[in-house]
């Protein structure tokens, strides 16, 4: 059975993003309550690492890095690949934000965001949380298309 974008529930607008705690690429535990009050974050959950996609996709975020400081706002991809990909795909596409692992318990995160999809990883979509942990804005992406940055900019546009 093919779950398509209609049949997951992703957390709304105007509710508290749920927080979580797990590894980039190089290790490191990234959760995002270390934001609160400091910085926006721009959460995007993609399906998997080296496809065709997401290797265009992840990278944009890093070419228009000057554009989301503008707005005081962190990049975090979330996938459910593991660090170590993280890693290679990071250094293989130039990507330069932390790339976060949804590895074990597989898919959590994506769950608790109401984007996993039961084929084992997360659907394609961006959330923007606000410095006291507020999204701000959700969207489910097209699965086989490359989400337009400038909308989410724009979200952003309207936070502090």
């Amino acid at each position: 059975m093919t779950v398509t974008m209609t049949s997951l529930t992703p957390i709304k607008i105007g509710e508290k993003a749920p927080d979580f705690t797990l590894k980039d690429q190089v290790g490191n535990a990234v959760s995002l309550s270390s934001f609160l009050g400091k910085q926006n974050v721009v959460l995007v959950f993609y399906p998997l690492s080296f496809t065709s996609v997401c290797a265009v996709q992840m990278p944009g975020y890093s070419k228009e890095r000057q554009r989301f400081e503008d707005h005081d706002a962190q990049v975090l991809g979330i996938s459910v690949d593991s660090s170590a990909v993280h890693k290679a795909f990071a250094e293989s596409v130039g990507v330069e934000f932390p790339l976060l692992a949804d590895f074990y318990p597989h898919g959590a995160v994506a769950m608790a965001y109401g984007v996993f999809r039961e084929e084992g990883f997360a659907e394609r979509s961006t959330f923007v949380i606000d410095k006291r942990g507020i999204v701000r804005y959700a969207e489910l992406h097209e699965f086989g298309r490359v989400p337009d940055r400038a909308k989410t900019i724009e979200a952003l546009s309207g936070l502090d």
